[in-house]
């Protein structure tokens, strides 16, 4: 029996997971039929509830939730399918005003609504995408995108996980935010650009640390003062809300968190504000809506989640004449839970037309959640709630907010008043910023000037804090903030800046004329050439080489009259690996031989024009007698390989690979079979005696060369 009633369950479960709803609560209200136990029943109870629910039959849910409850208080695991309908409902209800992400919404609001909002401008640069407010102590993070500094470490405290940028859900490079200065520049730039916005940041920043050390009256007097001269900041708004409810004024907390939710509809921090003052003034059902708009907009919000449970809870309870201790006025819960014991004939009366107009939203999986839901016509619309709560406020409310919509916006920056491009110029090169990239500790640079400071020393130049860590990822991403404003208000000087960066990386996309040379060993063409790279103006090379998208450069023998030899080897770039004090590992294989024509020198490293090197071609008779010495000379070769010890021969394997086979055509490449230079890398021969074998365009005079050497060592053997 227990098998049967087992599998019934799990039809039951698979029914609601399918959206067959009707099926799941028919299943569920059989098995509760000749079920004793009052848990088991409860939990049954609950998820008949929520099939009724998801199936559209809320009325019919409420009474079972209801029943349920009797048994005992319905905690946070049997109310999160309500919660989720219900704010399934509510986000139905709101159609496509509300993003599904709340850092994206502001992104939404901000740019949809040119002039309204926090910063008041006409465009929404300026704002920070986690509060939605004016960008104060702005960090940049390693993505390149930035915020307020207040709110990174919010939200690293509240959700307990790695920051994630709200712009591209980057969260892998934040280590740990903390270590994350302000933007120095920027942060000067604000200043000056937006002294009266900027003002009432460091008033609201003032507040916040008196509201800290319970000074509270100090702390609503510095609010007082910034949303007097930034009447449109909805952060100052929900603040001061906050510091109204310690202080027990929460019809004024009320007002203030309407306002922000005025001034920002689709922030969900107003909508939990405006739900704690409506709880606190003992309106449940309104704040229970609240929280679920608040849930619409942002699914994660752990607080409005947990409080909406405890009212669900709480509504859902039977009725007696205890308050939960998380409700602060008590006479008003009492007045409001006597009206429902003595009024109460459904359990539907619990919620209020409005509540139930919400939950009544078609919720079948047919349904598009952009279609617009009618409500029942005995239901009150959800403009004509919010207008009666706004009735309530009084004249002061109206009155504020008439002064705030009047008060002019701090003006949007022009170019001609307060920009000037020594304002975005690099510290290190004296010109305006050309792709800047900003350090964790809040220093601003060129990328290519930093990079090239960091090639000498691993610390920022100005500051000189250790950037180690920062060096080993060696992706710095450019401030996006910075760069923006240069496009926008300096297109003419960028313009020049580009230029002259083009015609530089012009330069050394060339591979016949000031082709960078690396002094160092021998190289052969198709041969693995490892690089410890450590010198500051070898660093700066390899790094042109990727920029200029060649990842190419000559690899010659040092000389003492010339500085290098006249004949090397082109290296292509396979892979870098960086290390923290910027060192790198540079992974290369030979391509190409060449004759220097002529030595430069540039930025510390040899420069070289160049002419590519090719073996001559020989027909008839004389490619017979090439193939056979080709044949003759492999052959001795293939001895000494096999002769060596198999530590030796592990060794040259691990490092070049195993010897290539014989080609099939030996003039077909231009360098000639790939085994001699495989055996010209391993041979026990001084790079000296290499150089020649580089050099010479004759096969024939190269395997004879290789020959005498292979005898060389054969007769050292034997003596």
């Amino acid at each position: 029996m227990g098998t049967e009633s087992e599998s019934m369950l799990q039809l039951a479960a698979e029914a609601f997971q399918s959206k067959n709803f009707d099926l799941a609560a028919d299943i569920y209200e059989c098995q509760l039929a000749g079920l004793g136990d009052p848990g088991s029943r409860q939990e049954l109870m609950v998820k008949r509830a929520d099939a009724l629910a998801f199936g559209g039959k809320f009325t019919e849910a409420l009474d079972v939730y209801r029943q349920a409850s009797e048994t005992d208080k319905l905690g946070p695991v049997h109310l999160s399918n309500l919660i989720e309908y219900l704010t399934g409902s509510t986000r139905r209800q709101e159609g496509d005003r509300i993003p599904k992400r709340g850092g994206e919404a502001g992104a939404a609001v901000a740019v949809g609504r040119p002039g309204v909002g926090a910063t008041g401008f006409g465009y929404d640069y300026f704002s920070c995408r986690i509060c939605l407010s004016f960008l104060f102590e702005p960090v940049t993070l390693p993505c390149g995108h930035c915020f307020c500094k207040k709110c990174l470490e919010r939200e690293r405290k509240e959700k307990e996980r790695p920051v994630m940028c709200t712009e591209c859900r980057d969260s892998s490079r934040v280590a740990d935010v903390q270590s994350y200065r302000v933007n120095v520049v920027l942060s000067n730039l604000l200043a000056k650009w937006f002294p009266t916005s900027y003002q009432a940041g460091r008033l609201r920043r003032e507040g916040n640390g008196l509201y800290a050390e319970r000074k509270m009256e100090a702390a609503l007097e510095k609010y007082n003062q910034a949303i007097t001269i930034a009447p449109m900041d909805h952060i100052l708004f929900s603040n001061r809300s906050q510091i109204h409810s310690s202080l027990r004024h929460y019809k004024k907390a009320l007002r203030d968190a309407e306002m922000a939710c005025r001034l920002i509809p689709h922030w969900s921090k107003g909508h939990v504000r405006k739900a704690q003052a409506l709880v606190s003034l003992g309106r449940t059902e309104e704040a229970l809506r609240e929280y679920l708009l608040c849930l619409s907009i942002e699914p994660d919000c752990r607080l409005a989640k947990t409080e909406a449970h405890k009212l669900l809870g709480d509504l859902l309870a039977p009725v007696t004449d205890q308050v939960p201790e998380h409700i602060s006025d008590y006479s008003n819960i009492l007045s409001f839970r006597a009206h429902i014991k003595n009024s109460i004939n459904t359990p539907s009366e619990i919620f209020s037309p409005s509540l139930l107009s919400l939950a009544s939203a078609p919720s079948a999986p047919e349904r598009s959640e952009g279609i617009e839901v009618r409500r029942p016509d005995h239901c009150f619309p959800l403009k004509r709630k919010w207008r009666s709560t706004e009735e309530e406020g009084g004249q002061e409310r109206r009155g504020e907010y008439k002064r705030a919509k009047s008060e002019p916006a701090e003006a949007p920056l022009s170019s001609g008043d307060v920009l000037d491009s020594t304002d975005l110029e690099c510290s290190l090169c004296m010109r305006l910023f050309y792709e800047p990239v900003t350090t964790p500790c809040g220093h601003t640079f060129c990328l290519r000037c930093l990079e090239r400071c960091l090639d000498h020393n691993p610390k920022c130049p100005l500051c000189k804090e250790e950037l180690s860590e920062y060096l080993v990822q060696k992706q710095f991403c450019k401030t996006v903030l910075m760069e923006n404003l240069i496009l926008k208000y300096l297109p003419s000087e960028l313009k020049e800046r580009q230029k002259v960066h083009q015609d530089k990386m012009a330069e050394f996309s060339n591979l016949n004329k000031n082709v960078p040379i690396f002094v160092c060993t021998m190289a052969f063409p198709t041969v693995p050439c490892p690089l410890h790279v450590f010198e500051p103006c070898y660093k700066l090379m390899i790094r042109r080489c990727i920029e200029a998208g060649t990842n190419c450069f000559g690899m010659c023998l040092g000389n003492n009259l010339k500085g290098f030899v006249d004949y090397g080897c082109l290296l292509e770039i396979r892979d870098v690996q960086f290390f923290s004090d910027g060192r790198s590992v540079v992974d290369t294989i030979g391509r190409r031989r060449f004759k220097v024509i002529q030595h430069s020198e540039r930025d510390g490293y040899n420069m070289a024009d160049i002419e590519y090197l090719e073996d001559v071609k020989v027909e008839g008779v004389a490619e017979r007698e090439l193939q056979s010495l080709h044949d003759t000379v492999y052959d001795q070769a293939l001895v000494w390989v096999d002769s060596l010890k198999k530590e030796q021969k592990e060794r040259i394997e691990g490092h070049f690979g195993p010897m290539p086979q014989k080609d099939s055509e030996i003039q077909d490449s231009p360098n000639g079979p790939l085994w001699c230079w495989w055996l010209l890398a391993v041979l026990p021969l001084e790079g000296r005696a290499q150089l020649p074998f580089l050099a010479v365009t004759s096969l024939r005079d190269r395997l004879c060369g290789i020959r005498k050497v292979l005898l060389f060592i054969a007769h050292s053997r034997l003596r």
